[in-house]
């Protein structure tokens, strides 16, 4: 509901201080060392100081005589993360802790902190314990001026958090994601802080609610905690990358995905029959535009219930999934936490007779209202509830379906708080707790029932998991989208810097509805936002009940075509995505990166956030506005060729670019090497000519360009066996010559490829000679040819095939 002029009464106003609502910790009048860690015993409560790994100091409030080191489901143990040894001085001033490169002082008389790593110290002005409503804990820590902030997961606004304030409460919000939503989704407690090229990283871990205010003081970001004790992570850089790639080691880091799901997702609210469904799914085949995933949404249930079928929208499921396979696609169904309150629905009596779902404090089952009615909800915080689940799921995975769309989740219920009851009860593994406490780790719980339970089922084929809410390691389980967005051009600008800083928090694998959800989409809307969403890690197009159709045929002959075209370029692109998504699973490091975490000493891209990098060599520039066919594109340094054009710029200036409504502006670093594939209808078709082109763009002078690029089979667990290939391509670049090498550094999978091409991009005039690479022939005829190559003089471009061996490749150009 909208806000009406009552909402601004004067007496409705909040009465702001900036006074103090609690106790300090105080004078430190005791000092122990327990189990590599140092108890301070304060005045009003007690601070614990611990190293976690080299890298990483957590600091945990406690009261009592002993703290309770237990972590929350967003901390993942490790047999390699190393504890070491504290070392610490105290005099009667100042208590100095020092694990690895990262220093902690504490003032004795006053509870105040400070830490200092390298030539970066952070000054916790304070840590304090709440006398009133406001929270448990508030800690201030000190922002100079050249502070910028990133991270915090899933928020609206612009890619710099500084001068924000947001709430980490997971929040079912339809209403329009505009940039004063402190609360959306997805709640994740984690922020980067870079200053002059250096970071470091904060992470509070409490799945209660939490407060992360950066605007009401000009010099200081007020972190509050509202229930339990603060539980700070300190992680040290001094490199933005580094911060992120310590922090995924604590929460983990994304699986790989099967290959199709990083394919284009169709989705509507709803594809109401199998009719329909059908008619879909042959219209992108006869229309030759590539779809791997078409979702299920509400309607496909017997009246909304969990784990059924409409009998008579979807007769015969089986045989529909058995056609839909035929012609390549996956089902992805909705699946929701809520179980109609129904004792004639077998699932619903199973959670009642094994205690399956959360009560009240009284023992009472807690419902409330969601699409099927008054429901119950799984308690998803215990591991026998989620065994459960698992076996649920058997209902999808014997009809062949291996893709699993958690909605719903924060969890969303019809009622006046929007959610469960914060009294609400969570069994949590004999470690009770309310709802309050645990709320944000709902949606996760759910997502790893869904991720963990797919996977024993599918006898060795990856799963896929989809998932509006979570927490801090959400990514171990589930891509994540960004929820009910609108047909809005301001939202498709905004899921740019949302999905950037969820990359940063650790989330890789997101994405918006494309074209949005609510609202009616334009035919210009639904291109522009096609061309910018097939660049993004997750690319789904979605939209709502009532709201104009916009599947990619749905604004005339134009609009089709540019979709067909960008559809397809993703498809060509997937030998690069994939490479960047196990990058990904291996460091944490987001595929679709904000510059600045590439050029951190560039000021121009502290808060640049309407264009973005995929991997760490494309510039993609989407036109973000109606009728507009120019935008300025920022370069950073380095040299830079344009996709389509071949047109070579310098880096550290703007430019203006033309881009008519079929062109997305896409700039490749000089240096860079793409890989690229044929185009597929889908993910696992096979096509004729199986190859792979790698494109490298020559810096033209002295220097090497090299990649180490990946592949496996794309569906399975067998790449955990060994079953995976890496080869490493280098061209190293001289004035008279050019050589070009790919050699295999491990190979344990066969790929079934009969050759390999590269395109040499930016040589000046046609070489005096290849040696290497067989005969010279014209361009056309390469594709018939096992080995040779050709020099289109137009594009100055030297096209190279050669087979596939395991011996590897080297060819020696003479310019």
């Amino acid at each position: 509901m909208l806000d009406t002029s009552a909402a601004i009464h004067p007496e409705n106003a909040s009465q702001h201080t900036e006074r103090s609502t609690g106790v300090q910790l105080g004078m430190i009048t005791q000092i122990t060392e327990q189990n590599n860690a140092l108890l301070l015993m304060g005045e009003h409560f007690n601070l614990a100081i611990t190293s976690v790994d080299g890298g990483s100091i957590r600091i945990k409030t406690f009261r009592g005589q002993q703290p309770n080191w237990k972590t929350t489901p967003a901390i993942i143990a490790s047999e390699t993360r190393t504890q070491e040894p504290l070392k610490w001085t105290a005099d009667e001033e100042r208590v100095s802790v020092v694990s690895g490169s990262t220093t902690v002082e504490m003032n004795r008389k006053t509870g105040s902190l400070s830490i200092r790593n390298g030539e970066q110290q952070v000054n916790i002005l304070s840590v304090q314990r709440n006398r009133e409503s406001v929270g448990d804990y508030t800690t201030f820590i000190s922002l100079s001026e050249d502070d910028h902030i990133y991270g915090l997961g899933e928020k609206t606004g612009f890619l710099d958090k500084r001068g924000e304030r947001y709430t980490m409460w997971n929040t079912d919000v339809y209403a329009p994601h505009v940039p004063e939503m402190e609360a959306l989704y997805q709640s994740i407690p984690f922020l980067t802080v870079l200053n002059n090229g250096n970071g470091y990283g904060l992470f509070l871990d409490n799945p209660g609610k939490t407060v992360f205010d950066m605007r009401t003081y000009a010099n200081m970001a007020m972190i509050q905690s509202w229930t339990g004790e603060l539980d700070l992570y300190w992680i040290e850089g001094p490199t933005m990358k580094e911060v992120i790639v310590r922090y995924s080691e604590l929460t983990g880091r994304m699986p790989l995905p099967p290959k199709w799901a990083l394919g284009y997702h169709q989705s509507r609210y709803s594809y109401m029959d199998e009719k329909e469904v059908m008619d879909l799914a042959h219209t992108f085949r006869d229309k030759e535009i590539p779809c791997d995933v078409i979702h299920l949404d509400i309607h496909y249930m017997n009246g909304y219930r969990v784990f059924t079928f409409d009998e008579n929208r979807f007769p015969n499921p089986e045989q529909m999934m058995a056609r839909l396979r035929e012609l390549g696609f996956h089902i992805v169904p909705i699946v929701d936490p809520g179980v109609k309150k129904d004792p004639m629905y077998a699932v619903y009596m199973e959670g009642v007779d094994e205690n399956f779902f959360c009560k009240t404090a009284e023992g009472d089952i807690y419902t409330g209202p969601v699409w099927p009615g008054e429901s119950a909800f799984p308690d998803f915080t215990e591991s026998r509830v989620r065994d459960w689940w698992t076996e649920k799921q058997r209902f999808y995975t014997d009809l062949g379906i291996d893709g699993i769309w958690n909605d719903m989740n924060e969890p969303a219920i019809f009622n006046e708080t929007k959610t469960m009851d914060v009294n609400v009860m969570h069994g949590n593994e004999g470690d009770r707790k309310t709802h309050g406490e645990l709320h944000n780790l709902y949606g996760m719980c759910m997502s790893q029932a869904s991720y963990e339970g797919l996977k024993a089922l599918l006898d060795g084929k990856r799963p896929f998991v989809l998932t509006r809410a979570g927490y801090s390691g959400i990514q171990r389980y589930a891509a994540v989208w960004t929820g009910d967005n609108r047909s809005f051009w301001e939202h498709m600008s905004m899921a740019m810097p949302m999905v950037l800083n969820l990359g940063m928090s650790g989330v890789p694998f997101a994405g918006p509805d494309i074209g949005g959800f609510a609202h009616h989409t334009s035919g210009e809307l639904l291109a522009r936002w096609m061309q910018m969403g097939v660049f993004f890690p997750y690319c789904r197009n979605h939209s709502a009940i009532d709201t104009l159709r916009q599947e990619p045929w749905s604004f005339g002959e134009e609009i089709e075509r540019i979709c067909r075209q960008y559809i397809s370029l993703r498809y060509q692109w997937m030998p690069y995505l994939y490479h960047w998504f196990y990058e990904a699973s291996k460091t944490g490091l987001p595929v679709m990166r904000p510059l600045v975490l590439e050029y951190p000493n560039d000021p121009q891209v502290y808060n640049l956030c309407d264009q973005f990098l995929v991997g760490d060599s494309v510039i993609v520039a989407p036109v973000y506005r109606p009728n507009t066919e120019w935008r300025s594109v920022y370069l950073p340094e380095g040299e830079w060729v344009d996709y389509w054009s071949g047109e070579r710029y310098a880096g550290q200036q703007h430019i203006h670019v033309h881009a008519p409504l079929a062109k997305l502006p896409i700039f490749i670093r000089a240096g860079a090497i793409l890989l690229e594939g044929p185009v597929r209808q889908y993910a696992d078709e096979a096509v004729a000519d199986e190859f792979v082109t790698a494109s490298i763009y020559l810096q033209g002078r002295s220097g090497t360009s090299s990649l180490e690029w990946y592949e496996d089979d794309g569906l399975t667990f067998a790449y955990e066996d060994g079953e995976w290939n890496k080869m490493l391509i280098e061209a190293t670049e001289s004035e008279q010559a050019l050589n070009v090498t790919a050699k295999y550094t491990t190979r344990g999978y066969d790929s079934q490829r009969a050759s390999i091409q590269f395109r040499i991009i930016g040589l000046a005039a046609a070489p005096k000679g290849v040696a290497g690479s067989g005969e010279q022939v014209q361009a056309a005829q390469l594709a018939q040819q096992a080995s040779g190559w050709a020099y289109e003089a137009e594009r100055g471009e030297l096209w190279l095939k050669l087979p596939n061996t395991t011996d590897g490749i080297e060819m020696n150009i003479t310019l």
